[in-house]
């Protein structure tokens, strides 16, 4: 029997495609939220998979490697919170024995500022008599314990909600680590990958090498502004930067993970610190000085460390920097 195809007319096509496009955008709008879980979860099981094919490799049940490797994470994290838990709380703790000082030392430049606009006739208040910061403060939160409650309300759903998905993250990984043969094996089969060439093994090597380089990036950026921060204060200049070297370093290297703003967020406490301690020339220094920072680290370091971690020449990855900026 002869092959009789059905010919749909131009003018059907020209509808169809748009609508098929819409509903397609449609679904995936709707579905974003677990999409994005998938995602994130492929992206964990493509970082831990080597190590699950290592243990394979020894002859061990890919059940069992899975599991070992789940296990390691869990300690290392645990490992990595014991060791920063007591330098890192007892910094915290120094840091919120200080902030009444911090608070007075905040009034006494909002009053001479306010002393300032006043001799001069400009009619701004931004510090009334008798008011102090933290009676400010009290106030606000007394006049607007209906937000705070709200905002409280909102905080335990975002948290609950953030646990679900931090789960349904895991248990994704899980099965894609325990059906990662077979995943492998599909995609080999839709790209036609060859093993001179493998496509799914390229594509793990690409993420396990980012993942690497970021985090190898963020410990020398913490590291680099920790100890800036302690040379600073050593010489003078912002002397809360000695005493809580550590926190503060530990909080950059943790917003360097935050792409584009991670910089300006990791330097905003220090910064907003020492412009509120009576010293504003300090927060002029340390500006510069994060400044001075953020230019070695997207001139010098992120090159050459995500040159390293990614095999690709630095001049790409400027480039890929300032495009993506």
């Amino acid at each position: 029997m002869a092959d009789q195809r059905v010919l749909v007319p131009r003018w059907v096509q020209l509808v169809m495609l748009p609508l098929v496009i819409l509903a397609l955008w449609a679904v995936l709008e709707a579905a974003g939220r677990v999409l994005l879980l998938f995602i994130i979860g492929a992206l964990v099981a493509l970082i831990l998979n080597p190590f699950v094919s290592l243990l394979r490799r020894a002859g061990c049940p890919r059940g069992l490697a899975v599991l070992i490797v789940m296990l390691c994470v869990v300690a290392a994290i645990v490992a990595i919170g014991f060791l920063l838990a007591n330098p890192v709380a007892d910094q915290v703790d120094a840091f919120r024995d200080n902030v009444p000082d911090i608070v007075d030392d905040a009034n006494a430049t909002l009053a001479d500022v306010q002393r300032w606009l006043d001799e001069n006739g400009i009619n701004v208040q931004i510090a009334e008599e008798g008011e102090t910061a933290l009676g400010t403060l009290g106030q606000n939160l007394s006049e607007g314990s209906g937000e705070l409650v709200s905002f409280t309300q909102d905080a335990l759903r975002t948290l609950v909600e953030a646990s679900l998905a931090l789960i349904l993250v895991i248990v994704i990984s899980v099965y894609m680590l325990l059906y990662g043969e077979r995943i492998g094996a599909g995609v080999r089969s839709l790209v036609h990958s060859i093993d001179a060439d493998d496509y799914p093994l390229r594509i793990q090597r690409a993420v396990f090498g980012y993942v690497r380089g970021q985090i190898l990036f963020s410990l020398i950026m913490g590291t680099s502004a920790g100890l800036m921060l302690w040379v600073l204060g050593s010489l003078g200049i912002f002397p809360d930067g000695k005493t809580y070297a550590l926190f503060f370093g530990a909080w950059y290297g943790f917003a360097e993970l935050i792409p584009y703003i991670g910089p300006a967020i990791g330097a905003a406490p220090p910064v907003l610190i020492a412009l509120f301690s009576g010293e504003p020339l300090d927060a002029l220094w340390l500006t510069i000085a994060f400044t001075a920072l953020q230019q070695i680290e997207g001139h010098i370091v992120a090159p050459n460390v995500f040159a390293q971690a990614l095999r690709i020449n630095p001049l790409l990855v400027i480039f890929a920097l300032l495009l993506g900026g």
